[in-house]
């Protein structure tokens, strides 16, 4: 096990860097943090770079069934201080590598698709949602919040590691769960929408939930085969976006 005492270590300064996206990117890693997260990803199997701690936390891995090797790295506060994203961070942190597939069948399930949503939380409330729903993953336009910033990695709860998350083109993937005669429902406040009440449960679809201001783009609305809308009965002007995202996967799970 390597021990690192710097934050102007090589390979610390290049960690650090995972907490922008110009690093992320660069790189192609992210870094996660945190006892749940980081149980989440070697539960999964996940092959992680680095595994870093504290010598209280790494003793704590090995309690809860890590198996430390040569990826990790014992470090102080100071450097955990230097790497958290976190208020109260737990001196554990965990890098791995981004992976995204080339191609990518949309022929079964259900899957959220998220049309630029720009805030963090919102993205890991619906992934975890989703998840939790039984879709079968999600799929982020590429102008979405970055899925690898470390806030909606804390949000998502571990849940990144149970269904598929993609970045993608949202009219190609419209059009490939289409071609499978799955149907594409865009939520949007729309005079020509139905209410949600009206759709039947299906076995497979796409469910659109767009940006928190601007919600649906006109051009995913017209791909889509319905809108459909949540009805309010109050004064609100509107619902959050992971509240509504939360009622219409599970009128659909």
């Amino acid at each position: 096990m390597q021990q690192i005492s710097s934050v102007n270590n090589q390979t610390i300064k290049q960690i650090a860097k995972l907490l922008r996206k110009k690093g992320r990117e660069t790189s192609q890693s992210y870094l996660i943090e945190g006892f749940h997260l980081v149980s989440e990803a070697y539960k999964a199997h996940l092959n992680y770079q680095y595994l870093l701690g504290t010598s209280e936390a790494l003793a704590k891995a090995e309690e809860i069934g890590f198996a430390l090797d040569n990826r990790a790295i014992q470090i102080n506060q100071a450097i955990c201080r230097h790497l958290t994203a976190a208020k109260t961070p737990q001196g554990i942190f965990m890098v791995l590598k981004i992976s995204q597939p080339k191609s990518f069948s949309f022929n079964y399930g259900k899957w959220v698709l998220l049309d630029n949503l720009s805030d963090p939380g919102n993205v890991g409330t619906i992934i975890r949602t989703a998840d939790a729903a039984g879709f079968n993953g999600v799929v982020l336009s590429p102008e979405s919040v970055d899925l690898y910033n470390p806030k909606v990695q804390r949000s998502m709860q571990g849940s990144q590691f149970h269904i598929d998350l993609l970045v993608r083109d949202l009219p190609e993937t419209i059009a490939e769960l289409q071609n499978s005669n799955l149907p594409v429902y865009a939520s949007m406040l729309d005079r020509n929408a139905k209410k949600l009440e009206e759709f039947e449960p299906v076995a497979g679809l796409g469910l659109v939930i767009g940006n928190e201001a601007h919600g649906v783009s006109p051009q995913i609305a017209q791909l889509s085969d319905e809108k459909l809308y949540i009805p309010i009965y109050g004064q609100a002007e509107s619902l959050n976006a992971a509240v509504a995202a939360g009622i219409m996967i599970y009128h659909f799970a």
